[in-house]
């Protein structure tokens, strides 16, 4: 078994080694301080136009609590990362093929396993986590609500993560918590603020200002305003029929939004991370560290 443990690190490093002069996969966290704004609803339409964009994009769901990316989509996963994790089974037989291209991986329980893991299963993780690598040009971890360690250990480890809120001032409060927390933790990420569920443009605009001002005064950490979703009935609608919204009404206003941000996204330039392997060694490092 050390041989083979040892043959597994060579393939890491060796992989780590053809990464060193590349970003990598781009890996986004989407958060939000609490739930309620409809944070998964974001990053599942937003996968959907990054995929219609021509982008690879993986969503795995790791919202624990309230899992309900497969509500949305109108789908039931079978597997999940537990039973990747434990063995069960492999990367490819617990990812679901999703609209526009879109592939999905439910979160499940699988993270406790992480906790417990052993550097040699580590390392057999990993070795089915380079497929996925190569295979996505953008991993979106769609990540539960609040600053608990469950969660913020998926944001910490991330380069890149969006954090939205709604105008409700008890929102505004818990996405700045995110904020701080991220400003401590982990300086170097990207943070990009989205208000959702908007009324009106000078609302929604008035988030985004207070927020950077306050991270900018009070953090010296530099967030940025990616734009605002206005509030939008199609959106309910959707839910009801278990269906994303951008592909239910095209031209409703929510979509178009959703759109926006999407390009965006694109246009920002990728964030030297060393890609989707070293977000898990950070965040396996982290579960067996508190936070």
């Amino acid at each position: 078994m050390r041989d083979q443990a040892e043959k597994l690190r060579e393939l890491v490093n060796e992989h780590a080694n053809q990464q060193k002069n590349a970003s990598g996969t781009r890996v986004i966290a989407v958060t939000s301080g609490k739930g309620g704004v409809g944070k998964s609803n974001l990053a599942v339409n937003l996968g959907i136009y990054l995929s219609s964009l021509g982008q690879k994009v993986t969503l795995i769901d790791t919202d624990l609590g309230l899992a309900n990316i497969d509500l949305i989509l109108g789908v039931t996963p079978e597997y999940h990362l537990g039973h990747f994790f434990s063995g069960e089974k492999t990367l490819p037989q617990i990812t679901m093929e999703g609209p526009a291209g879109l592939r999905i991986i439910a979160g499940g329980s699988g993270f406790q396993e992480l906790a417990d893991i052993s550097e040699w299963q580590l390392d057999k993780c990993l070795q089915q986590f380079y497929t996925l690598e190569q295979d996505s040009d953008i991993i979106i971890f769609d990540t539960g609500a609040g600053i608990s360690n469950k969660v913020l250990r998926f944001v910490v480890a991330a380069k890149e993560v969006l954090v939205v809120t709604t105008p409700e001032p008890t929102a505004i409060v818990d996405a700045y918590g995110v904020i701080k927390v991220l400003a401590r933790e982990n300086s170097a990420s990207k943070v990009y603020i989205v208000v959702n569920m908007v009324h009106k443009e000078d609302e929604g605009q008035q988030v985004l200002n207070r927020l950077v001002m306050v991270a900018e005064k009070f953090l010296d950490f530099p967030v940025e305003p990616l734009g605002m979703v206005f509030y939008d009935q199609v959106v309910t609608k959707a839910v009801k029929v278990q269906q994303p919204f951008s592909l239910m009404n095209p031209q409703s206003k929510a979509a178009k939004n959703v759109q926006n941000l999407a390009h965006k996204i694109l246009a920002i330039p990728e964030i030297p991370s060393g890609g989707f392997i070293s977000f898990w060694r950070r965040l396996a490092r982290m579960n067996k560290e508190p936070l």
